[in-house]
């Protein structure tokens, strides 16, 4: 009798009748690996995204700073740039990344994306002024976006269909662990080197001696002061602890096995097999009917030639998925989460916060959306992505709706002419800011299906690439908010800003309401069948 291996080369696809043979004759690929130690591993590169874009809030204050202090003596348009460029690096990321993942598999794009986060890391903690951090931010920006498409791919792929959602949701809660993760150090860091603050060597004002220790939330306001040193380098520290995770990703990724669905859509049957052997569990899967799946969907599709993007745009059903990927991905960022979380700094100030106590109080909303997203793991299991979907969107509306209505008239009223808070504004208002900002930050949380539904709706042929542009416009979207918001600020104030973002989000509830489709309790081969035959060729 001959091979498994030679009856079942590169490019042959089996008939159904014989797929049961070849599973009872071909061994696992490897030692099992169960879907808990797939996520724990894979994920650390959602952990690297949430830190990644977490850690810079608390690493700003420090790169303000005077390069004799051991900052960068960022100005405000340089601030924008270095926290913009990851935003935009991780579009181009996910692009490219999309496109690297079915060229090479899952398993080799999230290890190299891994060596992209080291490179990336270890250039912008070493990098000596903003010429030189600028790059290394766009680098470490591509490897974010890469994860942000790659990891929830890769699990959705490996995962079998009675826990796909929650696997996947694993993905979201590690980004924001990872955010948690980075508020957190960023507040023991800050701790153990104080605030921000510089050793003055010659004050115009009279005010300070030289050699003496000064914050810099005071020197930074006196013209002319110049410093000898400071404690700037402490926003380092921030950004290498970084440098681990990565590592261990890509030696995690070393012993797992890759995406068994990649391998099918290469027509490399023999590796699909042996793979899902290794994945599954024999007492709760049936890895000859997953096959099966696998190899009818082949069929259905042996007739057509070999897709392209383009060539899923000229298909009505795939186009239609495509672009509610696309939505999706803008619809995410135009929660308005982020501005929330950035502006709370400012709030905190104007109630007489300092910088520390800011960025210890960042670990607050940190918190709450890491306890939300673990709730989102059990909401995402327990009921249908439309109907998450559609509840977060609801719960963040309505936060956002009073937000609007506590800037109209609890903020305002105390704003000057150049945007400073007055004295006389209510102690209770920032506090109560504080407290739907974190309802908000638990609303979307908890609610979040986003990368669930990117993850599972797009056609095998093409998942990667049409991830890929879904993700790469959600990063694209995420860049434009951080670019526009403060200029709506200015002109529009707190209040009309918020209340654009509400009506929006009520536009995102109908979406999800009409247009979105349900993935839940079905495979993804049975979802495009599905969607294929109700929308059409």
């Amino acid at each position: 009798m001959s091979s498994p291996r030679s009856e079942l080369p590169d490019g042959h696809v089996p008939t159904t009748g014989e797929i049961p043979t070849l599973v009872s004759r071909i061994s696992a690929s490897g030692r099992r690996r169960g879907p808990l130690v797939i996520a724990a591993i894979a994920t650390m590169g959602s952990l690297l995204f949430g830190y990644d874009t977490g850690v810079i809030a608390g690493a700003l204050p420090y790169m303000h700073l005077p390069t004799a202090a051991g900052g960068l003596g960022l100005s405000a348009a340089e601030e924008g740039l270095v926290t913009s460029l990851l935003a935009f690096g991780a579009a181009a990321g996910a692009l490219l990344g999309g496109q690297l993942n079915d060229r090479i598999g899952r398993r080799r794009a999230i290890m190299l994306l891994a060596i992209l986060f080291v490179v990336g890391t270890l250039g912008c903690t070493f990098a000596p002024n903003v010429a030189v951090i600028a790059p290394f931010r766009f680098i470490l920006g591509m490897a974010v976006g890469g994860a942000s498409s790659t990891v929830p791919l890769y699990l959705a792929e490996a995962a079998p269909k009675r826990i796909r959602g929650p696997l996947v949701a694993v993905d979201q809660f590690m980004i924001v662990f990872g955010q948690f993760v980075a508020y957190s150090l960023n507040a023991v860091i800050a701790h153990m080197h104080s605030a921000p603050q510089a050793v003055v060597e010659n004050d115009p004002s009279g005010a300070y001696r030289p050699g003496e220790t000064v914050s810099w939330d005071v020197l930074q306001h006196i013209e002319g002061v110049v410093v000898s040193s400071g404690n700037g380098e402490a926003w380092r520290w921030m950004l290498v602890l970084a440098t681990i995770p990565a590592i261990v990703l890509w030696v995690g990724m070393r012993v797992m096995p890759e995406s068994p669905r990649w391998f099918a859509a290469n027509k490399r049957y023999y590796e699909v097999i042996g793979t899902l052997k290794a994945l599954r569990d024999p007492a709760k899967d049936d890895v000859a009917d997953e096959v099966v799946e696998m190899v009818e969907l082949e069929e259905k599709q042996s007739t057509q030639v070999e897709w392209t993007l383009r060539q899923g745009f000229r298909r009505r059903w795939a186009r239609r998925l495509i672009l509610i990927g696309i939505m999706l991905g803008i619809f995410d960022q135009l929660t308005g989460i982020n501005t929330a979380m950035w502006y709370m700094p400012t709030i905190l100030g104007a109630a007489g916060f300092s910088t520390a106590d800011a960025i210890t109080l960042n670990v607050v909303t940190g918190a709450v959306s890491a306890v939300g997203s673990a709730v989102g793991l059990y909401v995402v299991y327990r009921f249908a992505r439309r109907h998450v979907g559609m509840a977060q969107e609801l719960g963040v509306a309505i936060a956002l709706f009073a937000l609007a209505a506590l800037f109209h008239f609890g903020v305002e009223p105390h704003m000057s002419a150049d945007g400073s808070i007055a004295d006389t504004i209510p102690t209770l208002v920032p506090w109560l800011i504080l407290v739907v900002v974190s309802l908000f930050v638990f609303a979307k949380q908890a609610g979040t299906v986003t990368w669930v539904l990117l993850a599972e709706i797009f056609p095998a042929k093409i998942r990667g690439g049409a991830q890929g542009i879904s993700v790469g416009t959600l990063w694209l979207f995420n860049g434009i908010v951080a670019a526009v918001f403060p200029s709506m600020m200015a002109g529009l104030g707190g209040a009309r800003t918020y209340l654009v973002f509400a009506i929006i989000n009520v536009i995102a509830f109908l979406f999800y309401w009409r247009v979105v489709p349900e993935t839940r309790g079905v495979s993804l081969e049975e979802f495009e069948e599905r969607y294929q035959a109700a929308h059409g060729e």
